[in-house]
């Protein structure tokens, strides 16, 4: 039993700590939300063995994990971090977009964030997501329908106002 587990591990841990990067949005908490879904996986792994997909199932563990990491959070006092400036034309340009786009990814509420994470960077069909989050394809759907709405509001390049344009002094 032990073996298949850490071939398991082995296997797959790479691609979990991805997922759960994605979902804390912190390398810290990501690697703790691995091992706390790989510790309950081994507790049971006789029953993660006989589901049609192990790693669907302990992925499953690290969202429902992570989502109630989230909710006893949200209880108590939090740091927020300022966004940076929007970058410009940087050599940097395309780590500063992703980091924003994780800090955008971060104001969504845990459900929402597991969705799109799943689905967009996973590459998991709704009816796959529905599985690992425990609802509806259609929940799934509206999910991911206002996650990304939000986003493209948060992300939308800032464009000036026509009270910007009469206040400025020709060049």
């Amino acid at each position: 039993m032990d073996d298949q587990f850490t071939d398991f591990v082995v296997a797959h841990e790479r691609q979990l700590l991805r997922t759960a990067y994605l979902l804390a949005g912190d390398h810290g908490h990501a690697e703790d939300l691995v091992q706390t879904a790989l510790a309950k996986a081994h507790r049971h792994w006789a029953r993660v063995q006989q589901a049609d997909s192990p790693l669907a199932y302990v992925r499953r563990v690290l969202v429902t994990s992570h989502v109630s990491w989230r909710r006893r959070l949200m209880t108590s006092e939090q740091v927020i971090e300022t966004l940076p400036e929007r970058p410009g034309d940087d050599p940097q340009l395309a780590h500063a977009i992703g980091d924003e786009l994780r800090e955008a990814l971060r104001t969504l509420s845990p459900r929402v964030r597991a969705v799109l994470v799943l689905r967009f960077y996973e590459d998991l069909t709704e009816a796959e997501t529905a599985r690992v989050l425990g609802c509806s394809a259609s929940t799934v759907n509206t999910h991911a329908t206002r996650g990304l709405a939000t986003l493209r509001a948060q992300l939308r390049p800032a464009t000036p106002t026509p009270a910007d344009l009469t206040h400025r002094r020709p060049s």
